[in-house]
């Protein structure tokens, strides 16, 4: 036998060996073994700022078409979820609704899908988009009694989260959060809720 298909047969034989190594005592995913991963929010980024305006329709554009439109606002929001487990889990739905202050403001849903390894943590960023128009929406319907309990116009409401936006003034919560987790045959859903700053 040749040199060459010896050694690659040797080497070959190792690598099994080491994978089986490492196979072994890693337990198959079940009810009973799985803990849940834990989510925690590690920061809020703005990605895109451009002040506070608000146009309604009967502002006649320099182009285009005349609507009810205003500023948009772009935050990234960035989670650290740790795999307690002796086995890979994956991160198969991930949603939660943003309150800034005490009202309600936006829904969010992420797409993304991912693997986090045994013992480790991975950091998943959601964009979130906001504009003033659809947020004085959410203001004047869903919320509107809360506003009027509380005495405050969704137009000053507006303002201050707009022009408070870049220095974090207010505080920003995560509520109804939903992670789903899968590892073989094990399906998780787990609540989660957050705010920032701390």
């Amino acid at each position: 036998m040749p040199k060459k298909t010896v050694l690659f047969t040797g080497l070959s034989l190792l690598v099994i060996i080491a994978l089986l190594s490492a196979c072994v005592g890693v337990p198959r995913p079940e009810e009973s073994n799985f803990k849940d991963p834990l989510i925690g929010l590690d920061h809020v980024e703005i990605s895109y700022y451009t002040g506070y305006y608000y146009f309604s329709k009967e502002v006649k554009p320099t182009r285009g078409k005349a609507d009810n439109y205003g500023a948009p606002l772009l935050m990234a929001f960035i989670y650290k979820i740790y795999n307690p487990n002796l086995y890979p889990v994956m991160l198969d739905g991930f949603s939660f609704t943003v309150m800034f202050e005490d009202f309600k403001v936006n829904h969010v849903i992420s797409p993304d899908a991912m693997w986090i390894p045994a013992g480790r943590t991975n950091l998943l960023r959601v964009p979130a988009m906001f504009d003033t128009r659809q947020t004085l929406l959410a203001l004047i319907l869903p919320e509107a009694i809360k506003l009027k309990k509380k005495n405050i116009s969704p137009w000053d409401a507006l303002e201050k989260w707009w022009t408070g936006a870049p220095d974090f003034a207010y505080q920003i919560r995560v509520a109804e959060g939903a992670a789903v987790f899968r590892a073989d045959g094990v399906i998780r859903a787990i609540p989660f809720a957050a705010h920032y700053p701390n």
